[in-house]
């Protein structure tokens, strides 16, 4: 689900795509790259799209959960201090966030594939480097640098949306998750193998692999038609989608290739239009808080496993760890996971999906803000929960509906923040709330991770309170988009 604010405004950006082009000759036929997109339909060409762009999730998904799993291992190996653990994960998304921008204007400029292939050479070089990282700070350094290569794989849904028809773009996001989920199971799986046998080092090393893969098998994924278009190269789109067509069996809109005018895009001054002010900075507070909730869950949950500040005076979640030592109370604590923490840690990770079904029932019959308020006061309400003394499984069960719980909030904010604005300041504002989505991910660790070990109560009512004002806002907002034409201008 961390990928997911950058794929919305991606996906909802790659619809709003006008072209300039010339006038064709009088009486003669034209199509555009989307009615040749509609026409063509979908077929193989599509299918091998979506595994092999879909599959760049669980890349994305393995590197960014990789800190999780590594954490208790370096915090043992450098004797780091609970802010020193949270750094790297607050580093990480700044280097995402940063690198975003900038491979986000690269692909305008140079193209997606290449900006695509780039993010995957840069992250899988960056990635294998930081299995031999000699120290702390070089450690951190590097996943920096790993963050930042991650960013560019957005690129894979924009070239997989920019194919799709219409009508198969809206199930492209739910299942989306499937490939996020598998990533991080996966890497789940492989550090209750790796970490207790060969150690970290190897994990990051095997981790990188699935990027590898994909890059051998990015050459059968052609560029974007509509990119080519954009750059004037209306031979190569069109080469592009006879390819398409070839490949699916079907026929070609008669006439030439043509786009029509660009329209005007938005500025940043339309979101604070008063129309939409009080609207835009309710969606802000939802955003933030949302990835906050989103991110500081997966690390309490790492927390939680790893030394059991819940009942201190019980045994750990995953009775194998041993007795509590004086050591593991020491700010830099070494205790690493066990076999039924990383067992714990798979089930909650399930959850992201569990509430799914549920959700889209409450999005399209109680509406976008009632729903998302429902979600995120039950949030706030399983933050609390934690608090309780509970057993190993009562532990796991609180964590699997948290899971489950912040995914919803994120697939609701996703389709409210699209169909609230505009189409001229519709991809603006996905972006804006997008950066926001990151300022959030760079906060969580420190509540997670430093504030927890100090005032584990405190953190939980901070995360709590966060859910509880997203949920008034969520309640407030001036809009509701259910049933609601998309607007075309302000």
């Amino acid at each position: 689900m961390a990928t997911a604010p950058k794929e919305a405004s991606n996906t909802i950006a790659l619809e709003e795509i006008h072209m300039e082009g010339q006038e064709p000759p009088k009486g003669q036929k034209t199509f555009t790259v989307e009615e040749a997109v509609e026409t063509i339909g979908f077929g193989r060409f599509h299918i091998a799209l979506f595994l092999i762009m879909g599959s760049t999730g669980v890349a994305e998904a393995m590197e960014i959960m990789l800190i999780a799993v590594v954490s208790p291992l370096i915090r043992c190996e450098w004797q780091l201090q609970d802010w020193q653990v949270a750094l790297v994960t607050t580093m990480v998304f700044f280097g995402y966030m940063v690198f975003s921008i900038v491979l986000g204007l690269l692909a305008d400029r140079y193209g997606r594939w290449k900006i695509l292939l780039l993010s995957f050479l840069w992250g899988a070089y960056f990635s294998l480097l930081t299995s031999f990282a000699p120290s702390y700070i070089w450690f951190v350094f590097l996943r920096t640098m790993v963050g930042g290569g991650v960013s560019g794989h957005a690129q894979g849904l924009i070239i997989k949306t920019e194919f799709l028809p219409t009508k198969y773009r809206g199930y492209m996001l739910p299942l989306s998750q499937v490939f996020w989920l598998a990533g991080s199971l996966l890497i789940i799986g492989l550090a209750s193998v790796v970490n207790p046998t060969i150690g970290w080092r190897w994990l990051i090393r095997i981790a990188s692999i699935p990027g590898i893969i994909l890059i051998l098998v990015f050459k059968f994924i052609p560029e974007s038609a509509r990119y080519n278009m954009s750059m004037g190269n209306t031979a190569a789109a069109l080469a592009t989608l006879q390819r398409i067509a070839e490949m699916n069996r079907a026929a070609m809109p008669e006439g030439v290739l043509q786009e029509p005018p660009k329209e005007r895009r938005g500025r940043f001054k339309d979101l604070i239009h008063p129309k939409y002010l009080r609207t835009t900075l309710q969606i802000w507070i939802i955003w933030l808080g949302i990835a906050f909730a989103y991110y500081g869950v997966i690390l309490a949950s790492a927390e939680l496993l790893e030394r059991d500040p819940v009942c201190g005076s019980a045994a750990p979640l995953g009775e194998d760890l041993g007795p509590v030592s004086e050591e593991s109370r020491s700010p830099c604590h070494c205790r690493p996971f066990g076999p039924s923490a990383y067992q714990a840690m798979i089930i909650s990770t399930v959850g992201e999906i569990a509430l799914n079904p549920v959700n889209i029932l409450g999005i399209n019959f109680l509406g976008r803000r009632l729903s998302l308020c429902i979600t995120m006061g039950c949030t706030a309400l399983f933050f609390l929960l934690l608090n309780i003394c509970t057993s190993s499984a009562g532990m796991t069960g609180f964590l699997f509906m948290l899971r489950a719980l912040v995914s919803a909030n994120f697939n609701t904010i996703y389709i409210y923040t699209a169909e609230v604005y505009p189409t001229t300041m519709r991809a603006l504002g996905m972006g804006t709330s997008g950066s926001l989505c990151r300022v959030g991910a760079m906060v969580a660790p420190f509540i997670s991770q430093v504030l927890m070990s100090a005032s584990f109560l405190g953190a939980l009512c901070l995360f709590s309170s966060v859910c509880v004002v997203c949920a008034i806002s969520a309640f407030t907002l001036p809009i509701e988009t259910k049933g609601r034409a998309l607007q075309v201008c302000i």
